[in-house]
């Protein structure tokens, strides 16, 4: 294959993203970066929502998981379901009611200005560790396939990347966003759905016997019941439907798609529509990564999991099938990155900055907005670079890790905000939101003081949520004693 060809398919794209970004970006303001001016078809929001959600992480680590747990990733997915549900009737409705630009923004109404900054604290950290890490897969694939053939340094092709998704998200925002990702989803399932049937054609069997192959071989097996691994079957639904409330629903990124639909009922359509849709498309990958760990046992290929769909594909499907795999691939790259660097300039030019708060000009809002921007693209940068020395093989596992501490105290300080009417000392909240963490992490590395031979998994989430929201309502009292003493007698 001509070693131009794949980095010349890149530009194109990029100048497909670009023409979109032009027109969706025509008149654009600060107001309208942030909200997309409450215009976005649901439709649309729903289905570029599938390659938000499941990203160059999901394109390439989850089939090549398969080989060692089988589908046992379907439980997080069924527990994702469920928690999508969620979302769509209880969060969506508080944020439409309160018309909010920023979803943290609710902490502030409910518990004050320190649990709205450490709310918007902890989304700015955990999403921005999220992306970068997603980044750095899809880029080392990228490197290898792409830049390295023609000469081009790991750091030189982060560099160009990260400038090609800030040069069509500076101006449009949300607007072009939810454009942008719709066009990329389309792409990224269109290349799943080639790789599954040119698979089974080489493989040359019907898909009768292919399936019972499969099931011989243990790589179609769902549940799991053993209470001490971290893959039993409730330590992945409970936990998947945390994950879904805590990465989606408490999420400045996702929900900023979903507030720019025009009503609260189009919105909760959209998250509907979505969430039977990330059951089909979840299979569907679960399914490549059966057919590539059969193919890879046939063909006596060696492999680490997040390698196996790539060398498979480049090494025995016709040159086609692999660019397919590669626009895929870049497909699933912008919109995990994109979509995050606009939410955290978002979330750190209203939550921090404070723009709702303060009476500032249109032009020094957009001065500091483009400063934000180019800041995160920047922290995005040196972060990949980090993520390349550590060198770390289990990405997924390394994503929801991440997720179970930083999410944790921002379900806590939702969850006591909506399921309770008490207020907490605010002096109090940073020390809670610290601790809380910190105590789950001493949990995890001492887990055999909960039962020999545990581990932790996905319920990580659930416990950090649950401690942080046990220390708000302990101090919650406290509160209420000092009323009670600052109350004269009669």
């Amino acid at each position: 294959m001509n070693t131009l060809l794949l980095p010349l398919i890149l530009i194109l794209y990029f100048c497909l993203l670009l023409i979109i970004a032009y027109y969706t970006s025509k008149n654009a303001s600060s107001h309208s970066f942030f909200t997309g001016d409450k215009k976005s078809p649901w439709y649309l929001v729903a289905f570029g929502m599938i390659g938000t959600s499941l990203s160059g992480v999901t394109f390439v680590s989850v089939p090549g998981a398969v080989s060692t747990g089988a589908w046992h990733y379907y439980q997080l997915v069924l527990g994702f379901f469920a928690g999508y549900f969620v979302v769509a009737y209880v969060l969506l409705p508080l944020y439409y009611k309160y018309q909010l630009t920023s979803i943290y923004r609710y902490l502030e109404l409910r518990l004050g200005l320190r649990a709205y900054q450490w709310g918007a604290a902890y989304f700015i950290l955990s999403r921005t560790l999220g992306a970068t890490v997603r980044l750095y897969l899809v880029i080392n694939v990228l490197q290898l396939f792409v830049f390295e053939p023609i000469g081009l340094q790991f750091w030189q092709s982060t560099l160009l990347i990260i400038f090609m998704i800030l040069a069509y998200t500076l101006k449009g925002g949300v607007k072009t966003i939810v454009w942008t990702d719709t066009l990329q989803t389309f792409f990224m399932l269109l290349a799943l759905v080639v790789c599954i049937f040119t698979l089974q054609q080489k493989l040359a069997i019907n898909w009768s016997t292919l399936w019972n192959n499969l099931q011989k071989e243990h790589l179609t097996e769902i549940w799991s019941w053993n209470p001490s691994k971290s893959d039993y079957f409730w330590k992945h639904f409970i936990g998947g439907a945390f994950i879904t409330i805590a990465m989606t629903g408490l999420d400045q990124e996702m929900m900023q798609k979903n507030i720019s639909v025009k009503t609260l009922k189009g919105a909760q359509k959209n998250m509907v529509v979505f969430s039977f849709t990330l059951l089909v498309v979840n299979a569907l990958f679960l399914l490549l990564g059966s057919i590539l760990s059969y193919f890879a046992l046939k063909n006596g290929i060696e492999f680490a999991p997040d390698d196996l769909f790539p060398k498979v594909i480049q090494a025995f499907l016709p040159p086609g099938i692999f660019i397919i795999f590669i626009i895929g691939l870049i497909s699933a790259l912008f919109p995990s990155v994109d979509g995050a660097i606009t939410a955290l300039t978002a979330s750190f030019c209203i939550d921090i900055l404070g723009f709702e708060r303060k009476n500032l000009p249109e032009v020094e809002r957009m001065r500091l907005k483009k400063i934000v921007h180019f800041s995160f693209a920047l922290l995005f940068t040196l972060l990949v670079f980090l993520f390349k020395w550590y060198d770390d093989k289990s990405i997924v596992n390394l994503i929801f890790l991440i997720a179970g501490y930083t999410y944790g105290p921002l379900l806590g300080l939702f969850a006591f905000g909506i399921l309770t009417k008490r207020k907490a000392p605010t002096q109090f909240i940073p020390f809670i939101v610290i601790a809380a963490p910190l105590c789950c992490y001493y949990l995890s590395i001492h887990s055999d003081l909960i039962w020999k031979g545990y581990q932790f998994g996905n319920e990580m989430l659930l416990l950090n949520g649950s401690l942080t929201f046990v220390l708000l309502f302990i101090s919650s009292f406290t509160l209420q004693s000092q009323l009670t003493d600052e109350t004269p007698s009669v």
